[in-house]
């Protein structure tokens, strides 16, 4: 049973901080090879469960010097059914390495949380497809398609499970029933495009009321990531009930489009004290933006810039 499962701390009044882009770190800066994207295929050696762990550490670091909590997600975005044949894990490798993902970062838990800072820790699962393409499952082919590794996360010390860069509503809808059946707190985060839109067209308001409505509003919460402010910022709308439910966002350095992004052999980390800035102005409008993180070509500096702006 998860320390948090059933009282998460990021919905209490406060801010909470989550980490940067995990692979674009690993293999920009590190010079890290992850075959098909997928960083949780460092936790099959000493050396790769090392990396992880100098990864997370920093932003531990972070949190702690600004006394925030801050949410820690397992390396296992790919580690699903589909990703997993492409490198050779069946069901049963699949199922070590999601419960290892979470062990590792319990251990963390164990050396860093203070009563004041608490150190949520999240199961991170990614979309069956690409996160900038939209997917073509139904609802229920994606509960039956998402259940396993929610199962796994179910039986481990996970607080919650976070869904990333889904691009449709069926996906997401699938993945809020799965962790509803196993009794799991869900996060539901959206990519957007430039226009603020699922790459599937519907807007994140129709996206967000949708899935509250087929889901009888499971979710615990919803996010933005993989987009840059400035592509998502003009469709907030604070008057609007959904609003309510947008709980975080976890943005991209660069305001490159999906497409420019997809297709660049650099990266582009952006400005962080600029994007810090516009973190605190989405906060100040928004209020109940209370998680705020990074995604693809961030780093600690991104996320220490977050936090120097909002203190």
């Amino acid at each position: 049973m998860g320390k948090y499962r059933a009282d998460l701390p990021q919905l209490k009044p406060g801010l909470f901080v989550s980490d940067g882009g995990m692979e674009t770190t690993f293999i920009f800066h590190e010079g890290v090879d992850l075959p098909e994207f997928a960083s949780f295929v460092l936790l099959d050696s000493e050396e790769g469960r090392a990396r992880l762990r100098a990864y997370y550490e920093r932003y531990l670091a972070i949190a702690r010097r600004h006394g925030r909590g801050i949410i820690l997600d397992g390396a296992t975005w790919r580690a699903n059914a589909d990703w997993g044949a492409k490198l050779g894990y069946d069901v049963a490798a699949l199922r070590r390495i999601n419960a290892l993902s979470i062990e590792l970062i319990e251990g963390l838990r164990a050396e860093w949380e203070t009563p004041d800072a608490p150190i949520v820790i999240g199961g991170a699962i990614g979309p069956r497809g690409d996160g900038y393409v939209a997917g073509r499952m139904s609802a229920g082919e994606a509960e039956a398609y998402h259940a396993p590794q929610i199962e796994t996360f179910a039986q481990t010390a996970a607080d919650m499970v976070g869904a990333y860069t889904l691009t449709y509503v069926e996906e997401a809808v699938g993945i809020a029933r799965a962790a509803r059946a196993a009794n799991m707190p869900c996060a539901i985060s959206f990519t957007v495009e430039t226009d603020g839109r699922l790459v599937s067209g519907p807007t994140l308001g129709d996206a967000i009321e949708t899935v509250d409505r087929e889901t009888d509003a499971a979710p615990a919460y919803y996010m933005v990531n993989c987009a840059h402010p400035a592509h998502f910022e003009q469709a907030l709308a604070a008057d609007e009930p959904w609003m309510r439910r947008l709980a975080g966002v976890k943005a991209n350095a660069s305001m490159k489009s999906h497409a420019e992004l997809d297709q660049s052999t650099t990266l582009d980390s952006g400005d962080p004290d600029d994007l810090g800035r516009r973190c605190k102005s989405l906060r100040a409008a928004h209020p109940s933006l209370r998680i705020l993180g990074g995604c693809c070509g961030t780093d600690e500096r991104h996320v220490a810039a977050i936090c120097e702006a909002c203190a």
